[in-house]
């Protein structure tokens, strides 16, 4: 994700910025230094889940995405004191492949924003593909 957002020249900033930590010492994954949108800086946090385990499987039997959006939506709750300063964006991945849904399309905008400042159409497919390749690492090394 970091090498998508320099192509666009914007900042990831990681570290303790004042309003980011919470009380318990979790932060967001990164953050941009300039707007994003609406004037606000964009922060992320990044999750892997797996559909299979006990808490998802009832979920996730019934729809495919729902471990995903079961933990985009934990991730949202974790960081609400946010949005009053930040954009604040969920990324969950399942280890057999959804994303969730605000995530895909944060991902599709970025890839449309990276695409429009290079001369490479592709560029906005290959965040998908790293993403893609980074999650089969995950799985191999989770599995080993």
């Amino acid at each position: 994700m970091t090498g998508s957002f320099v192509r666009l020249k914007v900042t990831n900033a990681l570290g303790g910025l004042y309003g980011l930590i919470r009380s318990d010492g979790k932060r967001p994954d990164g953050l941009t230094l300039i707007p994003w949108q609406r004037g606000m800086s964009l922060t992320w946090d990044v999750t892997v889940v797996t559909a299979l385990a006990d808490s998802y499987i009832s979920a996730s039997a019934s729809a495919a995405g729902a471990a995903a959006e079961m933990a985009a939506s934990r991730k949202q709750a974790k960081y609400a004191t946010l949005s009053w300063s930040h954009m604040f964006q969920p990324i969950a991945l399942e280890t057999l492949g959804p994303i969730n849904e605000s995530a895909a399309k944060f991902l599709n905008d970025l890839g449309y924003r990276i695409t429009s400042v290079s001369a490479d159409d592709k560029k906005g497919q290959f965040l998908f593909q790293r993403l893609s390749i980074a999650l089969q690492r995950f799985n191999a090394i989770f599995v080993a």
